[in-house]
């Protein structure tokens, strides 16, 4: 899943009042202090219960929940990619509902007195890999990006491009067949480096230590009371989600029907996007992402949809022809489209350069180390009780070098030979050189992520993008090429870099690498059915997916197509004074990142992301209402009550997300079955409200 700043919001932050004396009892019983300095012990805290085999840590009851919640998750992801394409780290909500269906089992079970095999964390560990394994496949499947970037859904918005052979709609087929060629390999280019990464190096990868954390703080008396509470939480903002939006299906009997058209701030501004759609979904996503991602999206919104566009459309006749299609890329939609990929393209350039140089400069000043005293690290007389407990059980099970290779080696075969067979402009060379280079490319961003917590994995894909798409060529299917390169790209560094984070996750609960290993392919397995399934219910009931406007735009799908006509033909598609906007608003996205990062914390949290900020540019600004108002509700509650509001929060808005993502099977189901809504809820200005009455009078 993608973990860009829009993608990973789980701020811990102060440890709520059950788990106080949790903590508490790390400091009792902390053997390993310095002067002046509590190291606090985890281990301690578990130290008189056995550690399951890695067999035994991969249960039939954990895949059962994780199957059921694989999918859950996989309708959430689905529904946020094909709407505005920003995913929030689902990860505290898998872990959460992972323990809680498991312990109710288990309860139950254990009354019975049938109860074999206690619950431990390293099983709660399996199921969260499994489920996020499962759903990220939702994301890197490319469902709302390139793969439905080749149908000719997208292809007709764009006026200039309408060859057949730079087009390929979706079939669950050769969907499923695809991603399990290309998903599992990303997993073997990094097994080898485990130890580098999680013990030598000792890189940090916030998202998968923070879900550690809260894995084993469940598995204590006051983390499990919490867990409880949060559970509750959840599932009463489920519910609410769930009802709120089947009330809201009664009133969408046709186009421009029902709440997601509601004026809030009157019919010009509706006309410019500008309006809160009552979605569940998106103000509970503003309530998980950071307070300085919901301010960028509304001020992205506000300075394209608030300032430009009406501005450019007022040079209709001179900077573009008035006779041209709403659809062309030769007027308003190409400023649109082009600006908004120049910043994202500059975010993205500048990400790419400053991760890739503090991977290289660490890996310089790392291999500068004593490499004896690096060797010895397990050994050290230094190393707290925490770390000696976990690098022993981390390097016992191995998972053997010659395996991985062998499985890289001959997956990539059998993808090189496939794959141009499901894209035919895609040449074997082409898939054979995407291989060659991609577990350096994995490793970047497995390391990348390690250091900051970021996954550049659609940057990988732009660049697979532009360099496979040119080689192809414009005459040879290029732009097919290009977003099938794309996808190979995206699925292996994708892959990578979580399996490094569940490997992370798993060396903190003391998880078995070879369970975590066989859990994330269990979890691959089953994403490559449940997500091409679950986005074929949406593709078949409705029948505007990935049309921008409608109520599933999958704006990135739009956005890859272009970068790939831009890729494979040049700059000929802008409009007058296209270039210099582009330019411009490129040069500023690396200026607004600089300055970011010369810029102290304290000033930082107050300059806006420029990826942030691109996306409204091309969507529209309802959702940027719907999230700035969630992270107007988090605000206020963290001043009234931090501590509950750091503790209930993700729960809250897990619920939100997952009853209003889950509402979409119901609403796909009666859509398939030819059920329609029975109102229509519109609303007219007062002029056009007259026009009617006269009309029907008359």
């Amino acid at each position: 899943m993608d973990n860009s700043p829009s993608a990973k919001a789980v701020d811990v932050g102060e440890a709520p009042p059950e788990t106080k004396n949790y903590n508490n009892t790390y400091k009792e019983n902390n053997n390993n202090r310095e002067e002046g300095e509590a190291v606090l012990s985890v281990e301690r805290l578990f130290e008189g219960k056995e550690v399951p085999k890695w067999k035994d840590q991969l249960t039939i009851r954990a895949f059962v929940v994780s199957l059921f919640l694989g999918v859950l998750f996989s309708f959430i992801v689905m529904k946020l990619n094909l709407t505005t394409g920003i995913i929030p780290s689902l990860n505290v909500s898998a872990g959460l509902l992972g323990f809680f269906f498991v312990k109710t089992w288990t309860k139950f079970i254990e009354k019975s007195g049938l109860l074999r095999q206690p619950f431990t964390r390293q099983e709660n560990t399996v199921i969260q890999t499994c489920i996020v394994a499962a759903s990220g496949i939702a994301f890197s499947g490319g469902f709302g990006n390139y793969l439905l970037g080749m149908s000719d859904r997208v292809a007709n918005q764009i006026i200039e491009d309408r060859n057949a052979e730079n087009i390929k709609n979706p079939s669950l087929g050769w969907m499923i067949g695809f991603l399990f060629i290309v998903s599992f390999i990303g997993l073997f280019s990094v097994v080898p480096l485990r130890k580098i990464m999680i013990i030598d190096y000792k890189l940090t990868y916030p998202s998968g230590t923070a879900t550690a954390h809260l894995i084993n703080s469940f598995h204590t008396p006051e983390g499990a009371k919490l867990a409880k509470k949060q559970v509750r939480a959840l599932g009463k903002f489920f519910s609410f989600s769930f009802l709120w939006g089947f009330f809201q299906w009664f009133f969408t009997a046709g186009d421009d029907c029902g709440f997601r058209n509601f004026p809030t701030f009157g019919i010009k501004a509706l006309q410019n996007t500008f309006f809160f759609d009552f979605s569940a979904t998106y103000v509970g996503v503003g309530m998980i992402c950071p307070h300085i991602i919901n301010v960028s999206v509304l001020l992205g919104a506000i300075i394209s949809w608030g300032l430009m566009w009406p501005l450019i459309e007022a040079k209709k006749g001179d900077w573009y022809s008035a006779d041209l299609e709403p659809k062309s890329l030769h007027g308003l939609q190409g400023y649109k489209v082009f600006i908004a990929i120049a910043m994202i393209l500059g975010d993205g350039a500048y990400n790419f350069l400053m991760v890739l140089g503090r991977t290289i400069f660490s890996l310089i000043h790392q291999h500068r180390k004593d490499d004896a005293a690096r060797l010895s690290f397990a050994n050290d007389s230094s190393v707290s009780f925490d770390d000696q407990t976990r690098i022993k059980l981390f390097l016992k099970d191995q998972i053997p070098i010659w395996l991985a290779a062998l499985g890289y080696i001959a997956l990539a075969t059998i993808s090189t030979v496939t794959v141009p067979h499901i894209f035919s402009p895609l040449k074997w060379y082409h898939v054979l050189v995407l291989y060659i280079f991609a577990p350096i490319l994995a490793f970047c961003n497995a390391y990348g992520a390690g250091l900051t917590d970021w996954s550049l994995v659609t940057n990988y894909g732009k660049l697979a993008i532009f360099t496979i798409g040119a080689w192809a060529g414009a005459n040879h299917g290029g732009v097919l090429a290009g977003l099938a390169a794309s996808g190979v790209m995206m699925n292996i560094v994708s892959t990578a870099s979580d399996l490094m984070q569940d490997f992370k996750t798993g060396y903190l609960t003391l998880a078995s690498p070879r369970s975590m290993f066989i859990s994330q392919v269990m979890g691959t397995a089953m994403g490559c059915v449940i997500s091409p399934c679950v986005f074929w219910i949406f593709f078949k009931a409705f029948k505007n997916v990935g049309v921008i406007g409608s109520e599933y735009p999958a704006p990135n799908a739009l956005v890859f197509r272009n970068m790939a006509i831009l890729g494979v033909e040049g700059l000929s598609h802008l409009p007058k004074n296209c270039l210099k906007l582009c330019a411009g608003f490129f040069a500023a996205a690396i200026l607004i990142n600089a300055l970011r990062d010369l810029s102290g914390k304290k000033v930082a949290r107050f300059i806006p992301l420029p990826m942030a900020m691109a996306i409204p540019f091309y969507i529209g600004s309802y959702f940027a209402i719907d999230m700035f108002i969630g992270t107007v509700i988090l605000f206020v509650w963290e001043r009234l009550d931090l501590v509950n509001a750091r503790a209930f929060s993700p729960a809250v808005a897990s619920g939100m997300i997952c009853g209003d993502g889950i509402w979409t099977l119901p609403a796909s189901i009666l859509a398939l079955a030819g059920v329609h809504p029975p109102i229509c809820m519109k609303f007219l200005s007062r002029s056009t409200n007259d026009r009617v009455d006269k009309f029907l009078g008359g």
